[in-house]
């Protein structure tokens, strides 16, 4: 049977249990379970603020676009972040009429701190930190160095559900939001929803009326209020409808009740690879972990040469792997830094990820295991 990279795992049972209480009600939308969504996510997480979202791409151009017009930022505001992230962590910043700077990783593929420092200017106002594969990196680096310039601090956390560090905190206290991805195959999954979480009070007001368009009074408001002009609202800013839906909701309220239990087995799982990769370093290169983090593990992530010869080798013998990501300065929007970040521009073209879900046997990474290691030992014997 094929191995793939990654197949979302759901309790089928309780989530439909869940979203028959919405139908029964008649309550599918805003509302009702997206309400108790994100109660449940501030218990779990302790932010004070967090609101629910139809994706965590839409989470990121709010992100984007209430900091620049709360703040006053012009046209020419520079942004500091990762060539090595999905394409919408940086689109993002385009769309808010905002400048992308490249800054280079690390080995823990996230941020380097060297590297964001030698990339402020004067036109930095905010620098975005993605916490790729669920690992924290130097995350605080980076947010000491927001501190010292006065930036603002984007955590981009579409793969840290669960994250936490080893004394159980979880990581974002110092950011101004954070954003987490809650699509189908993310640590939790739904079908596709996300939530965006603002320290500030007044941005947390202004997320929630421009996920509806600008409108000060949402339909579950309305609803559950009283009065002849209830049905009254006013439309204070412009905005879209980003906001998510209770049918989507139910399943995240269920399958947030297992995400620590699957991020468990997920740190298992990177323990069998680890093990079974220990004795070729020189072969295979893990990609590190900060030595203070409990990672989600939503990627296990190794560097070999002949990466691209790899992925049809494992491909031939079904094992779909994938790539985690494309260095983001070669698409065409940013070519304008083409060069800039040798490291991720080297870490994109050797860099593949493994098969990591619920659905993973120990059998099964023993069989990846074995067909990596056959692959990396033929080619050093050529």
């Amino acid at each position: 049977m094929a191995i793939q990279l990654f197949t979302p795992a759901f309790e089928v049972e309780e989530c439909l249990e869940q979203i028959r209480e919405c139908l029964e009600k008649g309550w599918t939308g805003l509302g009702y379970k997206t309400v108790q969504f994100e109660e449940e996510w501030k218990k779990y997480t302790g932010w004070e603020h967090a609101h629910y979202l139809n994706s965590a791409t839409a989470g990121l151009n709010l992100a984007f676009d209430i900091l620049k017009e709360e703040n006053g930022w012009d046209q020419d505001a520079e942004v500091i972040t990762t060539p090595l992230t999905f394409i919408s962590s940086n689109h993002a910043i385009l769309l808010a009429g905002l400048k992308a700077v490249f800054a280079d990783i690390d080995d823990t593929l996230c941020l380097d701190p060297q590297s964001v420092e030698s990339r402020i200017t004067d036109k930095t106002k905010a620098v975005l930190f993605v916490g790729l594969g669920g690992n924290t990196g130097h995350y605080r680096g980076v947010a000491a160095l927001c501190k010292k310039y006065g930036l603002k601090l984007v955590l981009d956390a579409a793969h840290m559900a669960g994250t936490r560090y080893k004394n159980g905190e979880v990581p974002g206290k110092e950011a101004d939001v954070i954003v987490y991805s809650f699509q189908a195959v993310k640590n939790l999954p739904t079908a596709d929803s996300g939530m965006i979480c603002f320290k500030d009070p007044e941005y947390d007001r202004i997320v929630r009326e421009k996920t509806w368009l600008g409108i000060n009074k949402d339909t579950y408001a309305r609803t559950n209020s009283s009065g002849t002009y209830k049905w009254r609202y006013d439309v204070e800013y412009v905005g879209n409808k980003y906001h998510g839906n209770s049918i989507i909701a139910s399943i995240g309220l269920v399958q947030l009740k297992y995400l620590d239990r699957d991020n468990a087995y997920r740190r298992q799982l990177a323990e069998w690879y680890t093990q079974g990769f220990a004795s070729y370093p020189d072969k295979i290169k893990l990609v590190e972990i900060d030595a203070s983090c409990e990672s989600s593990r939503h990627l296990f992530q190794i560097i070999v040469d002949n990466r691209d010869e790899m992925m049809l080798a494992l491909n031939q013998q079904e094992i779909y792997p994938g790539v985690h990501y494309v260095d983001n300065t070669e698409y065409r929007m940013y070519r304008y830094a083409d060069g800039t970040c040798p490291r991720a521009r080297y870490v994109s073209d050797h860099v593949i990820s493994l098969p990591m879900h619920m659905k993973v046997t120990y059998e099964d990474v023993q069989t990846i295991v074995k067909a990596v290691i056959s692959f990396v030992t033929k080619e050093h014997t050529k």
